[in-house]
């Protein structure tokens, strides 16, 4: 049934990418020169924009064209040699060679003479054609001459070719991106959603649900109107949080979001800027927007009607400042780094659609408000809990900067005892063995705190294997991935064999390569060695574009690529090659080029050549990104991104492994 999936998927995208070129007809006729001898004309139909180049070509350039005609049986002889009309010579640039082509139309001639009762003729033509920006394969052609026909056109054939083919490598099939984007882009609205929700337990809005819908009820004159007033003031909190989203988008950009994840900068800025948040609730200081504004926001709020609805929505968003604002930062900062322009504004819809739903509710339900549970230093201790959560998110920022240039400050065992520090001090708080400075006295622990805190001190213990070597997969989007670490292979494992091939080889690590821990995966960071030695050992490519800053792609690393089928594929069935987008080091001056993307702009890291190689080639600039090819580089199945259901992997794994073998 996976199987059959990923046909269907792969099948889809084909029809979907695949755009079909039929950029040359032929038409064939015969024109009777005696009772013997004909002339065989094969005349070539080109759209517009493309080249079809003559039969004599130097070596070196595209595919000549070539005709052969089938003689079996001698019922006829060819007579010198198939003859073109004038073409259009140039100094090629491509090819960077002189080269004659045809365009518009082409027409062919062979003379033969019959010694036989032959009345039809089979040949093949053999062409290629290219336009100003790429090549499609070489494509073979069957022709048929009706010696009967004496200069009547006989048969008329073409040749379609796919876009996928294209062998410039400037197209290419690719699995539509959007399903991925569709998933990231819900991810991000029910974290926000379940943020809201917790947003609503701080003791800077929980307060505000009973006096909101209170004043609602008791200042309408119907209950119908209480509803009504209330959803508008629900609506209004959506909108004033949406509207933040578009702003925090439209000030960035496309381009902006989509390097957040892994511009150093931008990084050790969000990480400083979740440690204020988190130091905040812990209760050190608050972050509080200027009293004035909220003074002048909260006289409009008398105004009445929609707009003053309105100004109280915005009222409570900036006097809940304090504990909204750590959380509504922290959203956008999370939403900016996937890349998407749009993540910010689905994010504060799912948050705002959480804070204003309770409204809503207790409007149209007063008797619900009796339910709710008293105000109370539990609102604090939900804060608190926030607090800890923003200063472990906060060290998956720093360690993206790290990764990124390679420092090896933050590596995987001391992120791991950071994050044990963090949550087993959040464990000894809800213990009640830590006071904070707004915390209530605490002269019991209720059966909810008890709870989460078993839960807390259950996951800080099994982070601690994670020292050791354990790949922690709960965690696995969050630490640095295992290769990052001070000892790759656990602590007190010695590698015995650590320069040798896996899969049963028995040769010194080739040059270009190494073995990437913990499971000795043999992969190249470049690209030309990579391929030289997929082609040496006979096996195909896996191009994995990916970043050292890449959630998605330790996860897929860590969850998908250790499983016993695909882990064999592999180290035994293809050669990786891991292009690192946002490597920082720096190019040597002679690979120092003009980027194709940026004209007038130089490549000067590593990550940017891979990264211009993807944009330009696959048309995508995402990560993770998979490409099965063969020697030729050619797609062998279509490429896909985040993948993690193994059995689908697999299954894309094993289909492209058996086409190239086939």
């Amino acid at each position: 049934m996976k199987k059959t999936l990923l046909f269907i998927i792969l099948l889809t995208s084909y029809f979907v990418n695949a755009q079909v070129f039929d950029p040359v007809k032929w038409s064939t006729s015969v024109e009777k020169i005696s009772d013997t001898e004909y002339k065989l004309i094969s005349k070539a139909t080109i759209e517009s924009g493309w080249h079809l180049y003559s039969q004599d070509v130097p070596e070196g350039g595209p595919i000549a064209t070539s005709f052969i005609y089938d003689d079996e049986n001698g019922a006829f002889k060819i007579i010198g040699n198939t003859v073109e009309e004038k073409g259009h010579t140039v100094n090629d640039p491509v090819f960077e060679m002189e080269i004659t082509y045809f365009e518009g139309k082409a027409t062919f001639e062979q003379k033969i003479e019959v010694t036989g009762d032959k009345t039809v003729v089979n040949g093949i033509v053999e062409f290629m054609v290219c336009d100003d920006t790429r090549c499609l394969p070489p494509a073979e052609v069957d022709l048929v001459f009706n010696l009967a026909s004496n200069g009547n056109e006989a048969h008329t054939t073409s040749v379609v070719v796919k876009d996928s083919d294209v062998s410039s490598g400037q197209t290419s099939e690719t699995t539509p991106a959007s399903k991925g984007s569709e998933k990231s882009l819900w991810g991000i609205f029910f974290i926000a959603f379940f943020s809201g929700f917790a947003a609503l337990l701080t003791p800077c809005v929980f307060p505000m649900i009973p006096m909101t819908v209170s004043f609602f009820t008791k200042q309408s004159k119907t209950k119908a109107a209480g509803i009504r007033n209330a959803v508008i003031y629900g609506l209004s909190i959506i909108v004033i949080y949406v509207v933040l989203g578009i702003l925090v988008s439209l000030i960035f950009g496309a381009d902006a979001l989509n390097a957040l994840s892994t511009n150093v900068w931008f990084n050790i800025a969000f990480f400083l800027l979740l440690i204020i948040f988190a130091v905040s609730f812990l209760g050190a200081f608050e972050i509080m927007l200027p009293n004035s504004w909220a003074n002048k926001v909260d006289s409009q709020a008398d105004r009445g009607g929609l707009i003053g609805i309105f100004f109280m929505a915005l009222a409570l968003a900036i006097v809940s400042f304090s504990c909204t604002g750590p959380i509504v930062g922290t959203l956008l900062v999370q939403a900016a780094a996937g890349g998407s322009q749009i993540g910010p504004i689905v994010g504060m819809l799912g948050f705002s659609m959480a804070i204003a739903l309770p409204f809503a509710l207790f409007a149209a339900f007063p008797g619900w408000l009796n339910s709710l549970p008293r105000s109370g230093g539990w609102l604090n201790t939900v804060k608190v809990v926030l607090g800890f959560l923003e200063l472990a998110l906060a060290f998956k920022f720093l360690s993206n900067a790290d990764l990124v240039l390679q420092l090896h400050w933050l590596e995987r065992e001391v992120f791991i005892a950071i994050w044990i520090a963090i949550f087993g001090a959040l464990a000894f708080y809800l213990f009640g063995k830590i006071q904070l400075p707004h915390d209530s006295p605490l002269t019991h622990i209720s059966v909810g705190r008890l709870s989460l805190g078993l839960l807390v001190l259950s996951f800080t213990i099994y982070m601690i294997p994670g020292l050791w070597g354990a790949p922690l997969n709960l965690i696995s989007a969050f630490p640095p991935p295992q290769h990052y670490s001070e000892s790759p292979y656990g602590v007190g494992y010695t590698q015995l064999s650590s320069n040798k091939v896996p899969g049963g080889f028995h040769a010194e690590v080739p040059d270009g390569a190494h073995l990437m821990p913990p499971h000795n995966i043999l992969a190249f960071n470049d690209y030309d060695k990579g391929l030289a030695y997929a082609k040496k050992v006979g096996k195909p490519v896996m191009i994995d574009f990916t970043g050292h800053a890449c959630v998605n792609c330790r996860k897929m690393e860590q969850n998908v690529w250790v499983k016993p089928n695909v882990l064999d594929v592999l180290k035994n069935d293809v050669v990786l090659i891991s292009l690192y987008v946002d490597d920082k080091r720096k190019l040597a001056a002679d690979d120092v080029v003009e980027s194709k993307l940026k004209p007038g702009k130089k490549l000067k890291y590593i990550g940017q050549k891979w990264s211009e190689l993807q944009t330009i080639k696959y048309k995508t600039n995402s990560q993770p990104f998979y490409v099965l090819m063969d020697h030729n580089e050619e797609n062998l199945v279509a490429p896909v991104g985040y993948t993690p259901d193994v059995d689908v992997y697999y299954s894309w794994l094993e289909t492209g492994v058996s086409k190239f073998k086939k």
